[in-house]
């Protein structure tokens, strides 16, 4: 099973690369943000977007509130003890 991740993007660290820094849950990670990227949306314009994060790719962009809700979800989960 694949599992995505909503994070937001808190830095590009290079442009050249696409490379970028996520915060998840307040943790920050190195991510390639290559597939969120193009013309009318480069590098620069990525910071303070919320992406969907599997293996250390951005895969896509998403809206705050469902990324909100998702992490809400996680933390639900997190909550219950796996026996």
């Amino acid at each position: 099973m694949c599992l995505g991740v909503p994070g937001q993007i808190v830095e590009i660290t290079d442009t050249t690369r696409q490379l970028a820094i996520v915060e998840i849950s307040g943790v920050r990670r190195p991510v390639n943000i290559a597939c969120i990227v193009d013309e009318d949306h480069p590098p620069e314009a990525c910071v303070g977007d919320w992406v969907l994060v599997h293996v250390g790719f951005a895969l896509n962009r998403l809206d705050e509130q469902e990324a909100q809700k998702t992490l809400a979800l996680f933390d639900q989960l997190a909550a219950y003890e796996i026996r």
